[in-house]
This record gives structure tokens, C-alpha cells and sequence, in this order.
């Protein structure tokens, strides 16, 4: 019973791996609004442990340094990445998505859950309504991008996002063209994770009730099952997003996001 129990628990990883890679690589987004619901319900499912949320986004930002690096490096060989836009956020972001995982750990589970359900109904309707900021400026200088960054980072760290679904629309706004956007918003998303992971990661080692196979606030069974699918998956995505109708797929997407949503707002307490 107890390996039929881990096996499954290890398929659904697996399958939620496979679909975050491919959607990351064809959206701009780091997966977390898939993972950190899938995992949030499996937790609960699997896991002796209060702390079900913050594993959730923990391991979410783990999975998504992988992820955003296959991602960005298939990207970048279609030369869609605006490195001299990474570079500028660069250091807003590592210092903003630091704090927010850290920070995580002065938040209750269940209100970290209602702050990231909130955050992806907004950008679920984004989606829905495929809105596009009036791209009437240029990119700012360091110290703009820097405080944009930290905005970027701090947020999407905070809710176990990679952050491509804000990193967009401000490219976007900064009249950079949305396909080179979604590229770079999938570069941006690996110091968001990284320093997002550190974060949640120092913020759990002193906490005590937490599942075999932790680390802080990072569940390895989950990340190595969820990697191992994605790394392939987002590729294939990334190739995917010069030859699909991504308009009509963010559409359908988002009303996935709006249901997922609902979940972390009603039935996380």
C-alpha cells in the first residue's frame, strides 16, 4: 500500500511537470499558477504538515530555476531574448524575490494561499481579456528597471511565481515586442527563482514540523519528479509559441487559472 501510495504521488508530479514545461516554454510564464494548486491538493493528500502552502511555493520556485532555464535557453536560440533588458532587472529582481521568500515565513499558510489565489485571478483576466499595455515609452535606466525588478521579484517570489506574467506586460509597456517579451520574461524568471528558492529555503530550516525530504520550505520528491518532465516539456513549448495561436491558448488558459484560483481562495483553510 505505502509504495502504490508513492508511486502515485510521484505520477502526478511527473504529469503536472510535463504540462507547467510545455505551458512555460509557449506563454512566458515560470508554472508556478499550475504548481502551486496541483501541489497545494496533493500536499494535503500526502503530507503530515500545516505548512502546506509554503511547501507548495517553496518547491514551486525550486522547479521553476529549471524550467525558466530551458525555457530561456530555447528562446534564445530563436534570438528572441532582449539581454540588455534582463540585465537592467537583474538586480531588482534577485533583490526583491530574496525578501519575498523570506519574508513567508511571518505569513500564515492559508493567507499566503488567499494572496496567491488573488494575484492569479488578476491574471487570469489579463489573459482573458488579452490586454496590452500602450506600448508609448522606452525602457527606463538602471535605477527605473532596478525598482521594477523588485516589484517583479518580491511579488512573484512571494506567491511561488516566476514572475513572466508580470515581466511581460512591462516589456510590453516599455515598447518591446511581445514575442521578444515572453522570451525575456522566461530569462527573468531564473534569478527570480533562484533568489526566491534561498528565500523560502532559509525561511523553513527553523521550522519543525515538516515532512521527510524537506529542506526549508522545499520538497524534493515533488521538485525532482516535476524537473524531470518539465526540462523536456519546455523546449518543445518555447518552439511551439512561434507556430501557435498563443492569443486563443492564454484564453483557454486563463479560464483554468480562474478555477485553480477559486480553489487556493475557498478551500485552503
Amino acid at each position: 500500500m505505502f509504495e502504490a501510495t508513492i508511486f502515485i504521488e510521484l505520477i502526478i508530479y511527473v504529469f503536472t511537470g510535463a504540462i507547467v514545461g510545455f505551458a512555460a516554454g509557449l506563454l512566458g510564464i515560470g508554472g508556478g499558477l499550475l504548481i502551486v494548486p496541483v501541489l497545494s491538493t496533493a500536499f494535503i493528500y500526502f503530507l503530515d504538515t500545516p505548512e502546506i502552502v509554503h511547501l507548495a511555493i517553496g518547491t514551486s520556485l525550486a522547479t521553476i530555476v529549471v524550467t525558466s532555464f530551458a525555457s530561456a535557453r530555447a528562446h534564445h536560440k530563436h534570438g528572441a531574448v532582449r539581454w540588455d533588458a534582463f540585465k537592467l532587472l537583474t538586480v531588482g529582481v534577485l533583490a526583491g524575490a530574496f525578501i519575498g521568500g523570506w519574508s513567508s515565513q511571518f505569513v500564515a499558510s492559508s493567507m499566503l494561499g488567499k494572496i496567491f489565489g488573488v494575484l492569479e485571478i488578476l491574471i487570469a483576466i489579463n489573459m482573458l481579456l488579452n490586454f496590452k499595455p500602450s506600448p508609448h515609452r522606452q525602457l527606463p535606466g538602471l535605477v527605473g528597471n532596478t525598482f521594477a525588478g523588485s516589484i517583479i521579484g518580491g511579488l512573484s517570489s512571494l506567491v511561488g511565481i516566476g514572475g513572466g506574467t508580470l515581466t511581460t506586460p512591462y516589456l510590453v509597456w516599455n515598447n518591446i515586442s511581445m514575442h521578444q517579451a515572453i522570451a525575456t520574461a522566461t530569462a527573468v524568471s531564473l534569478p527570480v527563482a533562484i533568489a526566491g528558492t534561498i528565500g523560502y529555503l532559509i525561511a523553513g530550516i527553523g521550522a519543525t514540523d515538516l515532512p521527510a525530504f524537506a529542506t526549508g520550505y522545499i520538497y524534493w520528491p515533488a521538485f525532482f519528479g516535476i524537473v524531470v518532465a518539465s526540462y523536456f516539456t519546455a523546449p518543445i513549448g518555447a518552439k511551439w509559441a512561434h507556430q501557435l495561436p498563443v492569443k486563443v491558448l492564454k484564453r483557454g488558459f486563463g479560464i483554468f487559472l480562474i478555477i485553480l484560483a477559486i480553489k487556493m481562495l475557498f478551500f485552503m483553510d
